[in-house]
């Protein structure tokens, strides 16, 4: 069966997922961490792309982000990951892929799951047990959401603004929705969601989604139509 290609509509969020092939470490070093954000960063800027959320794992990293052009976002990623490869083989003296195949992406309906995709995403260190709480994990955007410093890579979405009608408003909500985590369903929804390629919103959402695209957005049930030679015989 032919692979789909990728689900990318401007202007809508996505979550992206990337990974270290075979689950090998994609960053060893500060300096490794530091020149992806700065790529992110020169990469999101020269595509039209808004960076609203981001993690970076030892071996693998996630973002949420809105192309403002097509193909902004698949032209990004493919630009990241060139560079990354590139800079880390010389750095580490070593050859060969440093990807687990492409990049993983989900379009997210933005009233239902975006605050929750930010939540999931900055609460990545914790759920690895590699920090006790999201504001003990340098490599994240959890500290620019709540006021801890001013990270130049993210551009806020309206939904944030929406927390509050003050900074300290907006970054005590943060913290809070940080503290309360997203649940067992919503955190499958999205991991499932982005690894699949499906889209992730309700049926509404879907339906309306599908009118801007011919890419399939949600998982057939199983089986084949029914032809005149394979309809079944009535008992």
């Amino acid at each position: 069966m032919a692979r789909l290609p990728r689900l990318t509509i401007t202007g809508y969020p996505h979550h992206v997922i990337l990974r270290g092939n075979n689950r090998q470490d994609i960053f060893r070093t500060t300096a490794d961490y530091q020149r992806m954000l700065d790529l992110l960063f020169e990469q999101s800027r020269a595509h039209k792309v808004d960076i609203h959320a981001y993690v970076l794992l030892t071996n693998h990293l996630h973002l949420l982000l809105t192309p403002q052009e097509d193909l902004a976002l698949p032209k990004m990623m493919q630009a990241v990951g060139r560079s990354y490869v590139q800079m880390f083989n010389k750095m580490h003296a070593r050859t060969g892929t440093l990807w687990e195949g492409r990049y993983r992406s989900t379009l997210i309906q933005t009233d239902r799951y975006l605050l929750a995709c930010m939540a999931y995403i900055d609460l990545n260190p914790v759920r690895a047990q590699m920090v006790a709480q999201p504001e003990d994990y340098a490599w994240s955007s959890y500290a620019h959401y709540t006021g801890r410093r001013t990270d130049r890579l993210i551009t806020p979405h309206a939904l944030y603004w929406g927390l509050g009608n003050t900074p300290f408003a907006r970054e005590a909500a943060y913290a809070e929705l940080g503290r309360a985590g997203i649940s067992a369903d919503q955190q499958g929804a999205l991991t499932d969601a982005t690894l699949s390629g499906w889209a992730l919103g309700d049926e509404r959402f879907v339906a309306d989604l599908q009118l801007q695209t011919e890419r399939r957005l949600v998982k057939t049930k199983a089986g084949r139509p029914f032809s005149e030679g394979n309809k079944p015989v009535p008992n």
